[in-house]
């Protein structure tokens, strides 16, 4: 197992597989670089090298009390690729690991990365305000901070089983291997990093931060998606990054990394490839 020891002491958990351009993944919340593992493998064996890491707070990684926000999950990010000075890179980010790709950009520039790709991001701003009257209210992540505290278990086993994979959606067959695998991410997380995480991706704004954005961007983002809908988020940020290509899935929910893996895998690595 590999770790990154970061300048705060704490310990970054990576996998590193493969030879070649290196391309970096970073996860959702409440997961861990194993939500990766599909897309990895598939780039490790197209002649990629496949790195991912497990956000600060999640997964296998240290459990700081302070610093679960959107800044520091970049920061660590940059760590990481200087640590294993990493060139020439393409950057992937699912849910808010397309916030923490977004706020890498702004903070670190762009001089080590080749191409960019957000897969059902965060981006550009979830949370519902004056200046952004599509997002989602306040009070949903207000039940899912109150969810967590009454018993995160639960709360992942719920989202597991209902929206993030479309499992709730008449006519889907449900996984019960990826219920499982999701709820087991989850809780491998701490508690208090978990929580903070909530309010770093649902009210971190990166409308500002996309403008960095001056690299081949890939967007891929499912029209079912009932945990970042997609008006709000894939429309947007589209809009925002004028050379951006935009691939919408037909009623694909979020967790569309595993639903469809295999048209994700292709659509990534034609875009890697190019």
């Amino acid at each position: 197992m590999s770790y990154l020891k970061t300048r705060e002491g704490n310990d970054l958990y990576y996998k590193d597989w493969g030879s070649g351009q290196p391309v970096v993944f970073c996860h959702g919340w409440p997961l861990s670089s194993d939500s990766w593992e599909s897309q990895m493998l598939h780039f490790a064996n197209n002649g990629f090298r496949a790195i991912a890491h497990d956000r600060r707070g999640h997964g296998r990684s240290s459990q700081p009390w302070d610093g679960n926000d959107m800044d520091h999950y970049a920061d660590d990010l940059a760590e990481l690729i200087e640590h294993l000075d990493l060139t020439d890179v393409i950057l992937f980010g699912f849910s808010t690991g397309g916030g923490e790709v977004a706020r890498y950009i702004a903070r670190h520039g762009t001089a080590r990365v080749a191409k960019a790709g957000l897969i059902c991001a965060v981006t550009p701003l979830m949370l519902k305000t004056v200046s952004n009257p599509q997002g989602t209210p306040i009070e949903v992540f207000d039940a899912m901070r109150a969810d967590s505290i009454a018993n995160r278990s639960q709360l992942y086993l719920d989202l597991a089983s209902g929206p993030f994979f479309g499992f709730n959606r008449e006519g889907v067959e449900s996984s019960q291997g990826l219920i499982n695998s999701f709820w087991m991410q989850g809780v491998m997380g701490g508690h208090k990093n978990t929580f903070d995480s909530i309010k770093a991706f649902s009210e971190t704004d990166f409308r500002e931060d996309l403008k960095h954005f001056n690299m081949p961007t890939l967007i891929i983002h499912g029209s079912d998606d009932q945990i970042v809908p997609i008006q709000a988020s894939a429309l947007q940020t589209n809009f925002l990054i004028p050379h951006s290509e935009l691939l919408i899935y037909s009623r694909a929910p979020h967790g569309l990394t595993d639903t469809h893996k295999q048209r994700v895998n292709a659509d990534m690595l034609a875009f890697a490839l190019r």
